[in-house]
């Protein structure tokens, strides 16, 4: 019997301006990491707000695999019963991480410091995903990690004794600073990791939140093993990229007015919200506090006309996932916009550089692409067919551009949006967009 596999896909139509108050999904980032620290504290925190994502899911079924109990009370929260930092269970399962790069990165240092093996795989976009990255300074510290080539499937073998060293890392990465942190919670001495940019400092703040001694600034951390990780409640904030979409839409759909309510601003983060003022965006900032050391604040988006910019290469590491949207925003600028210094696009879950410069033509776009970034002409959007080679942010970008498009974008192969931004279909539509299911 021959066997079918459903694919889902969307048409984006055309729309009249965007109106609502909204919440986004919880962030991404927060949500994993919040889940790793409160396994390996001591006592049960509660998460509040938790991404009720596919990427997240995998991760809380990893921890939960090696012997950790986490409750789901009710949908975006966790209770998470820790086991202290020795208290992991080995298992000769498989770990399966589905598409989350972050959470296979971060676990890789986590586990290299166990006393047992494991093995972490990946579906078939995270098994294209480089690793050496983290391998190779993991390496540096004692761990014994094994590749295909430097490609996941990672076999990490248990019983080393980690030695904290102090490494710079050749290209900025949170993923990798984090890796080594974690890592560095089990090493001999002082890990420190040196960044040629500053990147997120998620990790950095949640430590500190969970009681472990650790000096961060802008682009270095540090931190010495032997402490103890004390549990913690977490209340995550609404996640930046998922918001993003939003600020790019209600900017260049005619008569939107969109406000985003409680959204993580760590500023590491909020690179295109940098970006979109400099190219002209409405966006205010309006309620701003703090929440479990992370500031967060309500953002109100009207639309403005936008014009090109040559992006500042200091914004682009601050902004490495909303480049998809940021292009979508190009397009409806006055002029070219050109961004260099973004590389890092072509190893995410898809090459993001090319697959976004591809659909655009596709829609009658002039974008010309470079190794590391690309120059795009903004203009008028046809419809077209768009492949989003199952990456979840290409395919709510170009979500984005068919509001604008003069004729329906069709949107192929969009199942993994749930890996980031599950209701994304309902929240779009709710505020005005016209986004069907093909």
């Amino acid at each position: 019997m021959e066997n079918f596999v459903t694919r889902l896909d969307w048409t984006s139509h055309h729309a009249r301006a965007l109106k609502g108050s909204l919440r986004v999904p919880g962030d991404k980032s927060v949500s994993h990491r919040a889940l790793m620290l409160g396994a390996l504290a001591e006592g049960t925190s509660h998460i509040r707000g938790f991404l009720e994502g596919e990427d997240t899911r995998a991760t809380a079924a990893v921890l939960q695999q090696l012997g950790v109990r986490i409750d789901a009370p009710a949908d975006g929260e966790r209770v998470v019963h820790g086991v202290g930092l020795h208290g992991l269970r080995g298992t000769t399962a498989l770990l399966d991480c589905g598409n989350a790069g972050t959470g296979m990165r971060l676990l890789a240092g986590l586990l290299a410091g166990q006393a047992f093996d494991s093995t972490l795989v990946g579906d078939e976009s995270l098994s294209r995903r480089p690793m050496r990255r983290v391998t190779d300074p993991l390496a540096r510290m004692g761990a014994k990690i094994d590749t295909q080539e430097g490609l996941p499937p990672l076999q990490v073998r248990g019983g080393q004794a980690l030695q904290g060293i102090s490494y710079t890392l050749p290209v900025a990465s949170a993923q990798v600073k984090s890796a080594l942190l974690l890592a560095g919670l089990y090493a001999q001495g002082e890990t420190e990791v040196i960044e040629p940019h500053p990147t997120r400092d998620y990790t950095e703040r949640m430590l500190a939140a969970f009681g472990w001694p650790i000096d961060f600034a802008p682009g270095r951390a540090r931190l010495s093993g032997g402490h103890t990780l004390r549990a913690t409640d977490v209340d995550v904030p609404a996640d930046f990229s998922s918001a993003a979409f939003f600020l790019v839409a209600g900017s260049i759909v005619p008569g939107s007015e969109l406000r985003l309510q409680a959204v993580g601003l760590n500023p590491r983060r909020t690179g295109l919200l940098q970006a979109l003022r400099l190219m002209g965006a409405d966006i205010r900032v309006e309620n701003e506090r703090e929440s479990g050391g992370e500031p967060v604040g309500d953002l109100l988006v009207r639309h403005a006309p936008l014009h090109g910019i040559e992006l500042p290469e200091v914004l682009v590491p601050d902004m490495i996932d909303e480049f998809p949207a940021l292009f979508v925003a190009a397009m409806a600028a006055t002029g070219k916009t050109v961004v260099r210094g973004a590389a890092e696009l072509r190893v995410k879950e898809s090459d993001r550089l090319a697959t976004m410069a591809t659909g655009l033509r596709a829609l009658g776009a002039h974008i010309d692409e470079v190794p590391d970034g690309a120059t795009i002409q903004g203009g008028p959007l046809s419809g077209g067919a768009i492949e989003s080679h199952g990456d979840h942010r290409i395919a709510m970008s170009f979500a984005v551009a068919g509001l604008i498009a003069n004729g329906a974008v069709r949107i192929n192969d969009c199942d993994n949006v749930a890996t980031s931004f599950p209701g994304f279909l309902e929240l779009a539509n709710g505020c005005g967009f016209d986004l069907r299911s093909a």
